[in-house]
């Protein structure tokens, strides 16, 4: 059996696909640069602590309260209903669900949804978080044959984190303050730019530096021909696993 062999359902994206992706990173994108703006970028974490949080330790918890803050701003900005970024819906997801938080953006007569996915680093330690784990192979690539124009935004947000005295309470508070994000559409990433990796369960889709990435557009097919290609490359994957995954998850005709 070979790859070439096989009858495979091709998704057929909409012809206004890039621009509607262009438009979901660029109002994701304003919005936290407002955030920023209004000095609205940081969590404060209130103790009894005297010496303050323990800086070591704190990036453990700092990403998920990043993400929640994420969460928090999309869904402030949606409860005005007639807020400049045409946001009208925001859908926090499960934990271990594809994404983190669905938006759902009016342009025009058309709603786009943007499925994101949100990436908390630190800029105090190097590396922390440089080549992420994005989405497992065969759930990305069904979402694409599902829905052509699925939108797999990632949202790539770095934070430091720093103690200050709290002069009202002589304790000291823990900070965690946003200080760089980049919003990504995962299927007009560079192909040098993504990996596999096999380890976990049908492998994940991995960015090699989430800080440093360039874009290459391509169509829905394109990217699903590419991640085919990333699991085959493996020296762990057979044509016969490939096989097997795609008549589960229906890629192939029958």
């Amino acid at each position: 059996m070979k790859y070439e062999d096989l009858i495979f359902k091709i998704p057929q994206e909409s012809p206004t696909y890039r621009e509607d992706s262009a438009y979901v990173v660029q109002q994701i994108t304003a919005i936290l640069d407002s955030r920023k703006a209004a000095n609205d970028n940081k969590i404060i974490i209130n103790t009894n602590l005297k010496m303050g949080l323990p800086l070591e330790n704190i990036n453990k918890i700092a990403g998920p309260m990043i993400e929640a803050w994420a969460g928090e701003v999309f869904a402030g900005i949606r409860d005005d209903a007639n807020n400049k970024y045409h946001l009208i819906n925001v859908e926090a997801q499960e934990r271990l669900g594809m994404s983190d938080v669905i938006l759902q953006f009016r342009k025009g007569d058309t709603v786009l949804t943007g499925n994101v996915d949100v990436k908390a680093t630190t800029n105090d330690i190097a590396n922390s978080g440089k080549g992420p784990n994005i989405t497992s192979f065969a759930r990305i690539r069904t979402a694409y044959v599902k829905d052509p124009d699925f939108m797999f935004i990632i949202l790539s947000i770095k934070h430091r984190v720093y103690s200050e005295r709290n002069k009202e309470t002589g304790l000291v508070d823990g900070v965690m303050e946003v200080i760089d994000y980049h919003v990504y559409d995962l299927k007009f990433i560079s192909d040098a730019d993504i990996n596999y990796n096999p380890a976990l369960g049908t492998g994940q889709i991995q960015i090699k530096d989430i800080h440093y990435v360039t874009y290459q557009y391509r169509t829905t097919w394109e990217m699903c021909r590419l991640l085919d290609q990333k699991y085959l490359h493996s020296s762990r994957r057979t044509i016969d696993d490939f096989y097997r995954e795609a008549t589960k998850n229906l890629w192939i005709k029958s």
